[in-house]
C-alpha cells in the first residue's frame, strides 16, 4: 500500500508591498509575523484597505506593537466594526524579539513593516530591520533606477 504525500505549502499572496520603506531605508533583514487583528480588519486587508503611511514597528514589554498602520472600516461592518489607526500586536517568538530588540538598540536600526500579504488563509506581515539611508544615497538610488529604466526603452526599441 502507497500512501501520497500532498504537498502542503500553503500559497502567499502579496497584497500590498511598502515601497517607499524601500526608498527610505537599507534593509538588512527580513522576518515574518503574524497580526492579531479583528474579524472586519482581516475583511478590510482582504479587500486591500490599508496603508502603511508612517507606519513603524515598536518593542514594548517583551511585545512587538506595530503603530500607525491604518485599516479602513470594513464596508459592510455593523456597530461592531474595529477603530482603523489602533495599535497592533504582532505575533513572534520571544527569542526573536529579544534579538531583534539588542540590535535595534545597540546600533540604532529601525523595524518597518515592508509587506502584507496572505499564507493559506491567514494575514501574515513582513517586518524588516532597516538603517536609514542619507540624502546622497536617495538620489543614487533614483538615478539607478533611471538608468535601469532607460536600458530597458533601449532594448526593447532596439531592431536588428
Amino acid at each position: 500500500m502507497e500512501l501520497k504525500m500532498e504537498n502542503k505549502k500553503k500559497e502567499i499572496k502579496t497584497l500590498q508591498t511598502n515601497r517607499k520603506a524601500y526608498f527610505n531605508y537599507e534593509v538588512l533583514e527580513d522576518l515574518e509575523a503574524g497580526m492579531s487583528l479583528a474579524g472586519t480588519e482581516v475583511k478590510s486587508i482582504r479587500a486591500g484597505k490599508f496603508s502603511f503611511t508612517d507606519s513603524y514597528v515598536k518593542i514594548d514589554n517583551g511585545e512587538m506593537m506595530l503603530i500607525g498602520f491604518t485599516i479602513q472600516p470594513y464596508d459592510k461592518g455593523s456597530i461592531f466594526n474595529h477603530v482603523s489607526d489602533r495599535n497592533r500586536r504582532l505575533l513572534v517568538h520571544k527569542q526573536e524579539i529579544k534579538r531583534l530588540r539588542r540590535k535595534v538598540e545597540e546600533k540604532g536600526l529601525t523595524l518597518v513593516p515592508t509587506k502584507v500579504y496572505l499564507k493559506g488563509n491567514l494575514v501574515k506581515m513582513q517586518v524588516s530591520l532597516c538603517r536609514g539611508k542619507a540624502l546622497h544615497d536617495k538620489k543614487e538610488t533614483i538615478k539607478e533606477r533611471d538608468l535601469s529604466r532607460q536600458a530597458q526603452r533601449e532594448a526593447r526599441d532596439y531592431r536588428f
